[in-house]
């Protein structure tokens, strides 16, 4: 999981910025870097035309703080909302092309701040930032405001303030997907609002199982009995914790719910272009099955 030292030595891969044509297949081929730094506190908080795309700058109240982040749709029509909570580094490029090759997929897509309660925007230009900028010093007292209390209020702001943009089609699901810190979110979202949140998809996500009444495996049976889960597992994380996807499949069986589990070859962060374990190949497979996801639950 998200440890200090997991990533010391790495390389981490580069990425250069050119908004909506740059894929996380031409990130991993350029090996370039240009910090556009767009949420950098501060800044002003422009709506930006990428073809039949849109994308807003955006702030609303939560919980504790004010939520912001970047809005990425569709510039017409109505479409299922996802909301992209970012790993451990916090909102970044890297998070926004993601959302971008998923909003063109026909999704609208919030890429939200994990770290609103305690300081707004873009915090690091990349995950080498995070690394070698003492990141995960500086970001310890933030994790600290994200309670299982705290995340389930959260939730529940950013769903309702989704359900009011004109781009989200109500009367389809939401989905949420998480990474590292953040998978266990996805999962807390779909047991705390089954009602609206009908797919969760978490990616190498850390704190999925423990004995406490609130650890996500022990949430699986509130999850909507139509929705669907993803949990998609680092290797070396499955082999720190190996009984894990054991306990995940478990509660699965005995909750009946929809949950796919599986370990990837790619290690811890294979999925975010801008980490030094980044596998494009492995990615290009869990992005497959995310939309697999999408398009049964949504």
């Amino acid at each position: 999981m998200c440890e200090r030292d997991m990533f010391d030595g790495a390389e981490g891969a580069r990425r250069d910025w050119r908004g909506a044509a740059l894929t996380r297949r031409d990130m991993a081929r350029l090996g370039a870097v240009a910090g556009a730094g767009l949420l950098a506190a501060g800044g002003a908080a422009p709506v930006l035309a990428q073809g039949a795309m849109q994308e807003e700058l955006v702030t609303f109240d939560a919980p504790g703080g004010r939520m912001d982040g970047l809005f990425i749709h569709p510039r017409t029509g109505k479409y299922p909302g996802v909301v992209l909570w970012p790993d451990i580094a916090g909102l970044r490029d890297a998070k926004f092309m993601m959302a971008r090759e998923l909003a063109r997929e026909g999704y609208a897509v919030l890429v939200a701040n994990p770290y609103y309660r305690s300081v707004e925007g873009q915090q690091f230009d990349d995950f080498d930032a995070w690394r070698e900028g003492g990141g995960f010093d500086r970001v310890r007292p933030w994790m600290a405001q994200n309670t299982p209390a705290n995340i389930v209020e959260t939730m529940g702001a950013v769903v309702a303030w989704m359900d009011r943009q004109a781009s989200v089609d109500t009367a389809r699901g939401i989905g949420m997907q998480g990474y590292c810190m953040t998978g266990s979110w996805a999962i807390r979202a779909a047991a705390a609002l089954p009602d609206r949140v009908k797919a969760a998809a978490s990616f190498h996500g850390g704190g999925l199982v423990g004995e406490a009444a609130d650890a996500p495996v022990n949430l699986l049976a509130s999850v909507a009995t139509d929705a669907r889960v993803l949990i998609a597992i680092a290797r070396d994380d499955d082999a720190q914790a190996p009984g894990d996807k054991d306990a995940l499949r478990a509660a699965a069986e005995a909750a009946g719910r929809q949950v796919e589990i599986e370990v990837y070859r790619g290690n811890h962060g294979w999925t975010v272009p801008d980490s030094p374990a980044y596998d494009v190949d492995e990615a290009d497979r869990a992005f497959a099955r995310l939309l697999a996801l999408y398009e049964a639950a949504l």
